[in-house]
């Protein structure tokens, strides 16, 4: 089954856990690049904060889909 991950500040992301997420709580740059190269093969959907999609910004293939959460 695909799972969804979430990527980001811990204040913003702890609460998708509650809904099944993964949630990696990632601050700086390198934990966030760090995170989505973690990502196993199953993870279909990620969501990301918008600090966070701005340090992957260019550096995300299409696959898995990303969303971005409004700042």
């Amino acid at each position: 089954m695909a799972k969804i991950a979430v990527i980001g500040e811990s204040g913003k992301v702890l609460e998708f856990g509650l809904a099944g997420a993964i949630v990696i709580p990632a601050e700086e740059p390198e934990a966030v690049l760090a995170a989505w190269r973690s990502l196993g093969e199953d993870v279909a959907v990620v969501v990301l904060t918008s600090r966070a999609a701005r340090t992957l910004a260019g550096r995300t293939a299409s696959w898995p889909l990303t969303a971005v959460m409004p700042p």
